[in-house]
This record gives structure tokens, sequence and C-alpha cells, in this order.
């Protein structure tokens, strides 16, 4: 079996993360979408309102599973079994930032990257300017799927 992890924090889930995984169930026998858990970190949604946004937008697709995780994500793949991990690439910078991670990780392990291009129309979109617009009272129905939006 093919099994691919996702991590992200998915705060929320974007368009552009749902179009990644979408198509990254086309590839892969099975999907994890892995939602990290860093408690430096400060969220807008908590770990259980994400959870459910995403269970919630792929409620009637069996190839994706969604689960938690603390630790290394290599570590985290090597505990499920899933030997490789996808990662969506909006701009040239996520692809310098993802490359370095992406050749730790083979170094540390034989765990491959694979990246996929945003589709165009969402390759715009990030959790951190849908918390703005969220923060600002705009209309965000337009970047997040319905899940996110029926909170």
């Amino acid at each position: 079996m093919k099994r691919a992890l996702f991590p992200g924090s998915f705060d929320p889930i974007t368009l552009g993360h749902y179009d990644i995984i979408k198509r990254g169930i086309k590839l892969f026998d099975e999907v994890v979408v892995a939602i990290g858990i860093n408690s430096e970190k400060s969220y807008m949604f908590s770990l259980k309102e994400r959870q459910q946004f995403i269970e919630d937008a792929f409620k009637d697709e069996p190839k994706v599973k969604v689960v938690t995780y603390e630790g290394l994500t290599i570590d985290f793949c090597k505990a499920i079994n899933a030997q490789f991990i996808l990662r969506g690439l909006r701009n040239p910078a996520d692809f310098e930032f993802e490359k370095a991670i992406a050749h730790t990780n083979r170094k540390l392990s034989k765990i491959e990257t694979v990246f996929l291009l945003t589709a165009a129309q969402t390759s715009y979109i990030s959790s951190s300017i849908v918390r703005d617009v969220i923060r600002n009272n705009g209309d965000f129905s337009v970047l997040v799927p319905e899940s996110v939006t029926v909170k």
C-alpha cells in the first residue's frame, strides 16, 4: 500500500490544502492528513475543530484519514508506515523552504517527499490569510471548504 502523510497545522484547512489532498488520493492508496501539535504555537481553531473541519470535508472519501501527531514528521511516518510525505507548493519561497526540509528528512530516513503544485486558482491562499480575513469579519467562505464555514 502506498501511504502518504500530508502534515500541517491546518489552522484552518484551505481550498489549497483541499486541492492537494484530492489530487493526492489519485496518486496514493491512502492519504493521512496529520495535524501537528506544537505547544509553542498559538492557534485560532482548537485541535478538535481543525480535525473536524478536515474529517467533514472528506467524510465521503475512504482514502483520507485524519490524525494528530507530535514530534518529528519522519518518526510519525515510520510509526504509521507512510512511505511518502505529501506537500503542496504555492510559490518559489515555498519550494526553497520545503526543499530544505525534504533533504533533511531524506538524510534522516528513507522517506521521500512528493511535491504537488497548487492549482492556479488556489495558489494565493494560505491559512494565515484566511485567519486575517476571519479576524476582520471578511467573507472567508471562498477560501475554505464548506466544512469550515459551518462552524
